[in-house]
């Protein structure tokens, strides 16, 4: 008598992914239309600095604009990790699960990391240097988000990730955000240098020793 054996076959979805994907095309429709002329100056702030001449100001920090695209960009980053979390061997593409948890993190620990340069800015009497000086990284944070949305919607569906692409895109990554820090203390020299001694502390203690220890405990686990 034939002997049958049934297998339960696991059916990954990225219908989630879709919508979500959708979603982030969606809000930049919405930034386009409703910020158009600030959109359009926006796009071109890899060949023109006429966006962060214009809107240079902190008050434009916690604009409706620049929060679509901390969205866009929250996500087109989540979507990048778990891909680099998959690749390795540390979950799937299709894990909703995992992609909530990485956002999640990604939120708290931004949010965390902007209340707590608020509190330090305010101890130090630096407020208005580090407004300014978090303007220009939310400016081309967003911008790197952007960009790297449709990479990750290609490396998503397909499967063309590999060691030395992933290499190459942090690095690239790394670099665009050296330079972020290159050109505002460029911009805000002035300021900067009048307050030469509490901007140094600040870029220990919240630009530098936050990503060393997520280092740390990425290699030590």
């Amino acid at each position: 008598m034939m002997e049958i054996q049934l297998h339960t076959r696991n059916l990954e979805t990225k219908d989630w992914a879709t919508l979500v994907f959708v979603f982030s095309l969606v809000l930049i429709v919405i930034a386009k239309s409703a910020f158009e002329s600030r959109f359009n100056d926006y796009i071109r702030l890899i060949v023109s600095d006429k966006y962060t001449k214009i809107y240079r100001e902190s008050g434009h920090l916690m604009s409706g604009f620049n929060i679509l695209l901390y969205t866009i960009n929250i996500i087109s980053f989540s979507f990048f990790i778990q891909i680099i979390l998959s690749h390795f061997g540390y979950g799937t593409k299709s894990d909703w699960i995992l992609f909530v948890r990485i956002f999640t993190l990604l939120n708290i620990f931004i949010l965390s990391k902007f209340l707590t340069e608020k509190i330090i800015a305010t101890t130090f009497g630096i407020e208005e240097i580090i407004e300014q000086f978090n303007l220009q990284k939310v400016t081309f944070r967003t911008y790197i988000g952007l960009l790297l949305l449709p990479i990750s919607i290609i490396l998503f569906y397909g499967n063309y990730t590999t060691n030395s692409l992933i290499i190459v895109i942090i690095s690239i990554l790394l670099i665009i955000n050296l330079l972020t820090y290159l050109i505002s203390l460029k911009i805000y020299q002035n300021l900067v240098f009048s307050k030469l001694f509490y901007f140094i502390l600040y870029l220990c203690a919240l630009e530098i020793a936050p990503y060393y220890f997520i280092f740390y405990l990425i290699t030590k686990n």
